[in-house]
């Protein structure tokens, strides 16, 4: 079995936190993992469902005030002790039964990095036109910065060997760490791999965060992160 540390930044999901941790747990047995989540800030029941529900998880930290999510990954990477990392999101934008696939590639491929993508769609929202224009955009420039053929970069779904990743060296606590960490894990690891994820998107009403120019920032993420690696 692979070892997996399954990294779970929360804030204000009392609606569906539980139900991530009872989905992950139904199929714990098919990897050795270790699941950490990081309260962050929280001002719901949150943390009253965390604390009431420990034998679900390893793990928990609970920050005292929200400093967003990309603070949230930093703190699960540092106490992270597996040789995998996977990031899922508590709101079930993502559903936590697609890791069995992602295990699946890695046993097979012996992949250092699974990357997960949308397109095409297997089941959820129907994606509105312009996020995906965005979108598309954000991957062909990290396509062109990387040398990679990734479809959809901005995916959340990854699994990947912490190994692959200099936590230390990871400077951005919002919306352009995911370019950040992605830039250095695909210029570090050997054999990478993409699979289709199911996606059931949240509207703007329901408490999705990103806006349109948050582009600019991952881009610069992208960008910077790659002539840093090149001129280290």
């Amino acid at each position: 079995m692979i070892s997996i540390s399954i990294i779970i930044p929360v804030y204000n999901e009392e609606k569906t936190v539980l139900t991530v941790l009872n989905k992950l747990n139904i199929i714990k047995n098919i990897a050795n993992f270790e699941i950490i989540i990081i309260n962050d800030g929280s001002t719901d029941n949150t943390k009253k469902i965390i604390d009431e529900n420990h034998d679900l998880y390893n793990l928990s930290i609970h920050l005292k005030k929200n400093q967003g999510k990309g603070k949230a990954i930093i703190e699960g990477l540092k106490i992270a002790t597996k040789e995998y990392i996977f990031f899922q999101d508590a709101d079930l934008e993502y559903d936590p039964t697609d890791l069995k696939d992602f295990i699946d590639i890695v046993n097979k491929h012996k992949a250092d990095l699974v990357m997960g993508t949308r397109f095409p769609l297997r089941s959820g929202s129907i994606l509105p036109l312009w996020p995906i224009i965005g979108n598309k955009f954000v991957t062909f420039i990290f396509n062109i910065f990387n040398n990679t053929t990734f479809a959809d970069i901005c995916c959340c779904y990854c699994l990947f060997k912490i190994k692959n990743l200099p936590v230390k060296n990871i400077k951005s606590n919002s919306w352009g760490q995911h370019m950040e960490i992605l830039t250095y894990l695909t210029n570090k690891s050997e054999k990478i791999k993409e699979i289709s994820v199911k996606y059931n998107g949240r509207s703007l009403a329901e408490g999705k965060k990103i806006r349109y120019r948050h582009v600019f920032e991952v881009i610069y993420w992208i960008i910077y992160t790659r002539i840093k690696i090149i001129f280290k």
